[in-house]
């Protein structure tokens, strides 16, 4: 049968594609450049195009191109066997620390380079720089109020609105990033001895947050894709009185794993049922690369999750501007935002509002899904090409790192000392548990693109982790 010249053209690009001319994540000539060397129409390019993204040999991405899609193998790390552990006193090591001090919690390379900020990222410091000029004189001898700028709640609320949860402006309060909201709900919910369950892996700041408040940690299973475990959290209520359980329902570090809405609404009705305090930390539900996900708060039928998040991860870490939701418990984190902090920065709130009303928060999120997906891949790429077959890592859809699991033998905090002499900063699997588990891993994150100075100090670290 006489072939189209399209089915030609896109047979001759498949091959090219299996034989590895192109690999995955990488672009495709331009339109322009193929209707050149195939001497055909645009159309017929075009038709070709898409019979190769219809098999999913190729993506198109707006306004950039068509690029060869990343189809990997699936090789998620294996959580230890364990029961669930009883309540254990939370003590941290100065590894953590030491990490942070290095401004290293999601670079590996912290003194690279680093690429030019995106448009939207100047606009937003235009927008600040504005609000600053303006009404200096009564900023300075006024206190924000107590809620926080009533045009920012609006906003964070109408965005919430678009994504499943409808609650009012007044049901938000400011606070200072969302570490900071995730304090102020443990402290109006919780007595220091209390009992809170965490996912297991858990997001060391949650772990520093108990430590200072003298709580127990009762960490729970979590699969590296459905995330934290209802099942396993109501066998835990079995046996210990919880007070809260801090969850991360959307791309959880280190993970990446994101819970299904059948297991919120199973973890809401144990809530209900066993009168606990549900603690939501929504920090990377807007870093999706598919759909975003209604968060917990939006099966909340007793008003008893609390809504946690920040513009940290999503748009800039310099900018300490979060919010909380608070449910029931709303007037009392708002007191103690008094007492701990008192106001935020009017000027800050002012331009972050104006930012999101004219669209750019919204723009800025489309264009920097798309980075991080890309640079997700990169690093796969690299991981798969340059690391042991032996290793196991998440290919999280959305969030800011991949968990990596390599051989039983080696402990990598161990490595953390040597890999400094490379210039190279590890963050160990141990910093994520109190329980002694996760010797064996790493979360590597894929905030920056593996290229350049990061790409080589990846392809250094096996030296390190197989001698």
């Amino acid at each position: 049968m006489k072939k189209y010249q399209y089915e030609i053209i896109a047979q001759n690009l498949e091959s090219k594609i299996i034989d590895k001319m192109w690999i995955g994540g990488e672009k495709l000539p331009s339109i322009q450049k193929l209707t050149e060397q195939y001497k055909v129409s645009k159309n017929t390019v075009i038709h070709a195009l898409r019979e190769l993204e219809a098999s999913r040999l190729i993506e198109a991405r707006p306004k950039t191109g068509y690029f060869v899609t990343n189809l990997f193998e699936q090789k998620n790390p294996i959580s230890p066997n364990s029961e669930t552990l009883a309540p254990m006193a939370v003590n941290l090591s100065e590894l953590f620390n030491d990490i942070m001090q290095r401004g290293a919690a999601f670079d590996i390379l912290p003194h690279g380079s680093n690429t030019s900020p995106s448009n939207h990222i100047n606009i937003l410091n235009r927008y600040l720089n504005k609000a600053q000029r303006s009404h200096t004189q009564q900023k300075a001898m006024h206190y924000d109020s107590p809620l926080g700028s009533v045009d920012l709640r609006f906003q964070i609320k109408e965005h919430y609105r678009s994504v499943g949860l409808n609650i009012t402006a007044s049901d938000y309060c400011i606070t200072a990033g969302c570490q900071n909201s995730l304090f102020l709900a443990l402290m109006a919910t919780c007595q220091p001895g209390d009992n809170v369950a965490i996912e297991s892996p858990a997001f060391y700041g949650v772990l520093q947050l108990l430590e200072k408040l003298q709580l127990n940690v009762i960490e729970i299973a979590s699969s590296t894709i459905d995330g934290f475990n209802p099942t396993e959290l109501e066998k835990a209520l079995q046996k210990w009185k919880i007070r809260a359980c801090v969850v991360t329902p959307s791309f959880a570090t280190p993970s990446g794993a994101s819970m299904p809405a059948g297991h919120k609404k199973q973890l809401v009705e144990i809530a209900n049922r066993f009168d606990m305090v549900l603690i939501e930390d929504d920090i990377y539900g807007d870093l999706h690369f598919t759909e975003r996900a209604p968060p917990l708060k939006a099966f909340d039928s007793q008003d008893r999750v609390i809504l946690c998040s920040s513009f940290s991860k999503s748009l800039s870490r310099d900018i300490r501007l979060g919010w909380i939701a608070g449910g029931r418990w709303h007037k009392k984190i708002c007191d103690l935002k008094l007492v701990t902090q008192l106001a935020g920065n009017q000027s800050i709130q002012q331009g972050m509002h104006a930012f999101m009303a004219e669209g750019y928060y919204r723009r800025h999120l489309h264009f920097y899904r798309q980075v991080l997906k890309r640079q997700r891949d990169q690093l796969i790429v690299c991981l798969q090409t340059h690391w042991p077959d032996s290793i196991r890592f998440s290919i999280p859809a959305g969030g800011l790192a991949i968990w990596v699991q390599v051989d039983p033998h080696i402990d990598t905090a161990q490595l953390y000392q040597l890999a400094l002499g490379l210039g190279i900063v590890l963050t160990p699997g141990a910093l994520f548990s109190v329980s002694g588990y996760y010797k064996n891993f790493l979360r590597i994150s894929f905030a920056h693109p593996t290229v350049g100075e990061r790409e080589r100090a990846i392809r250094k670290l096996p030296s390190l982790l197989w001698t």
